[in-house]
């Protein structure tokens, strides 16, 4: 997960003090005979999965692409927060405290929003529809050329170049971590972990990159506590007297930077990380592992599940463990940060050999690494390259059926034998990742373009929540939404190019308006989609609401067995409750045990109602 807005930096001269302290730091890591026994093994046994499931695999797409539908709800939860748990995600949070303050992470906390949506309004009839991809949707929500148009046009949008793109940043946050650990350059690091990527990715299928998640998972999140643990040993931050004084310490130097909310004083810094977020960004913004209604790779896990519970459960472990387990670690090694390199200055003098084009305050979580003891070095080192492997298999595997399935076999060879398809599907798992190492090296110089990319999905969430439940929603709808906003985000980067940008916030909000006002018009304005498709659609998926009332009278099925205001009280309680874990996690850490008590008691009685809420749920599939 990235955050599209970028936070006000910090005063550079509240930050530029005690650079000399870095000196204390070894500068490089240094791996015993035991941190390698540690890191080969835990290679090996991460492989295991390929080996054994490379057959299975092979058998066809529904293996290679959706695991067979045969996968449990718990290795959903666990692969869906692996894939999201990449290189370059506790180098953003860094990024965010160093330069923001904890607030910051507010630009990726309010996703929680679009998460619980996805739990109790789409998890059910994403597994319902027995599509093979998201993409295939299209053709059986819509019909026509606008319905062929939309599938084929985004499998190459989405599957090649938006995902090349995603791959090469998370290359780049590998190349960085590699730098400042052992001094590797970026055309060393890249081909030998992109070769390790390619043969599993290729050979496994999606049950070898899930049952691989797992495994990597435990890995990785041990690995964050440890790192946060001999963070708070460094000794510069043991000097202050472990958390408690480097809590204090910060507090004193930085008075806004430890608080949750942020600094309303400060309105542009506010609506930026927080009133955007919450309002507008989490409902109207389509980014992979965070779409408004489901999507990319978390649809593709929805699909696979063996049933509808196990997509709503899956789904639902993925929201608690992504959003209430996974930050205060990477937030507490980036507190600490700030006293071990308070300033780029600080982390150039302490890794002179990292390329000048890598530094930045991302790279201070790798350079926090530093402190940790033989065998745990070892640990972090498998973990951070679990993390790298687990998000880019997903990308592989997903971005791969977009093109195999959704372009290839929908418009060129339709009629080919399930081992072809496999057979392509492996040729091209290879190829996306050799397009996107290549990419990684011209990275720094293509930021614009990718941040442009993100700006054009900005505007089309809306219809990706209502196309489920608004039967006059047709294709024509969604090429609209595209073509305004891709419109819009290139007017808005002209304006900037000319020397008049706007604020990124103002940008969003006109970049919905004009979006939603056009795409709803259009819908208007043209053509249903025709009966006899709507009717199948109906009677396959079986969604609720006002908005099919015509279409399911015509059908003569019963009711739909969902409920639209048990979906909506689900989703209060999973907000409630998640937050009140990360919320209170923090209190305690922080040493306010009042608000943290509060907020333990909001967990316990917002997560009775939860649990209440989807076993109602799954009493009705």
């Amino acid at each position: 997960m990235r955050g599209r807005m970028i936070a006000e930096p910090l005063a550079e001269s509240a930050r530029q003090q005690a650079g000399s302290a870095t000196s204390e730091s070894s500068g490089t890591v240094h791996l015993t005979q035991l941190d390698w026994i540690i890191i080969v093994v835990s290679l090996g046994v991460t492989f295991l999965p390929a080996i054994f499931l490379a057959r299975r695999a092979g058998r066809n797409t529904t293996e290679f692409f959706a695991a067979g539908r045969q996968a449990p709800w718990w290795l959903i939860g666990i692969s869906l927060v692996a894939t999201t748990f990449s290189t370059d995600t506790p180098n953003l949070v860094t990024n965010f405290v160093r330069t923001g303050g904890v607030a910051a992470n507010w630009q990726w906390w309010a996703f929680l929003l679009t998460g619980m949506a996805t739990v109790f309004f789409y998890a059910r009839l994403w597994r319902r529809s027995g599509v093979l991809t998201d993409l295939e949707f299209y053709e059986l929500r819509y019909s026509g050329k606008a319905a062929a148009f939309v599938r084929g046009f985004r499998s190459v949008y989405l599957g090649l170049f938006f995902n090349v793109m995603i791959i090469a940043t998370v290359n780049l946050a590998a190349a960085k971590i590699a730098s400042v650990l052992f001094g590797l350059p970026e055309y060393v690091t890249l081909p030998i972990a992109g070769a390790v990527v390619i043969v599993f990715a290729a050979t496994a299928g999606l049950w070898g990159v899930m049952m691989t998640d797992t495994i990597q998972f435990v890995i990785t999140m041990s690995s964050a506590f440890a790192a946060a643990y001999y963070a708070l040993h460094a000794p510069q931050v043991a000097r202050l007297g472990g958390l408690s004084g480097l809590l204090a310490h910060v507090q004193a130097l930085h008075p806004h930077l430890l608080d949750i909310l942020p600094d309303f004083s400060n309105w542009p810094a506010a609506a930026s990380l927080f009133i955007i977020p919450l309002t507008v960004q989490w409902w109207s913004v389509w980014y992979p592992g965070a779409e408004p209604g489901g999507g990319s790779y978390v649809a593709q896990r929805m699909l696979a599940a063996r049933h509808e519970s196990d997509s709503v459960w899956g789904t639902m472990l993925f929201q608690i463990t992504f959003f209430a387990l996974r930050p205060w670690p990477w937030i507490i090694v980036a507190i600490a940060s700030l006293v071990v390199y308070p300033s780029l200055d600080a982390i150039r003098h302490a890794f002179p050999a990292v390329q000048p084009n890598l530094i930045g305050d991302d790279i201070a979580y790798p350079a926090m690494l530093v402190f940790l003891p033989a065998g745990w070095a070892g640990f972090m080192v498998a973990g951070l390259f679990a993390a790298y492997r687990s998000t880019l298999e997903s990308h592989l595997n997903w971005g791969t059926s977009y093109l195999v399935h959704d372009f290839y076999r929908r418009f060129f060879k339709p009629d080919a034998t399930e081992q072809h398809y496999v057979l392509v599907g492996r040729i091209v798992t290879a190829l996306l990742m050799i397009v996107a190492i290549g990419f990684t090296f011209v990275l720094d110089t293509a930021k614009e373009a990718f941040n442009l990319l993100l700006d054009v999905g900005a505007g089309t969430g809306l219809i990706y929540l209502l196309r489920w439940y608004w039967s006059r929603i047709n294709a024509w709808s969604e090429v609209s939404a595209m073509v305004a906003s891709f419109v819009v985000s290139i007017a808005v980067f002209a304006l900037g190019k000319a020397g008049h940008p706007l604020d990124p916030s103002i940008a969003l909000i006109v970049t919905v308006a004009i979006t939603t006002i056009v795409w709803i018009a259009t819908t208007l304005l043209t053509p249903a989609v025709d009966e006899a498709t709507l009717l199948r659609f109906y009677e396959r998926v079986r969604p609720a609401g006002r908005g099919w009332a015509r279409i399911r009278e015509r059908s003569g099925l019963p009711p739909s067995p969902d409920s639209l205001p048990n979906a909506l009280l689900g989703w209060l309680f999973g907000v409630i409750t998640v937050y009140a874990a990360l919320f209170g996690t923090g209190a305690y850490l922080y040493g306010h045990e009042l608000q943290g008590i509060i907020a333990t008691v909001l967990f316990a009685a917002a997560g009775a109602g939860l649990v209440r809420i989807v076993a109602r749920m799954r009493q009705t599939v």
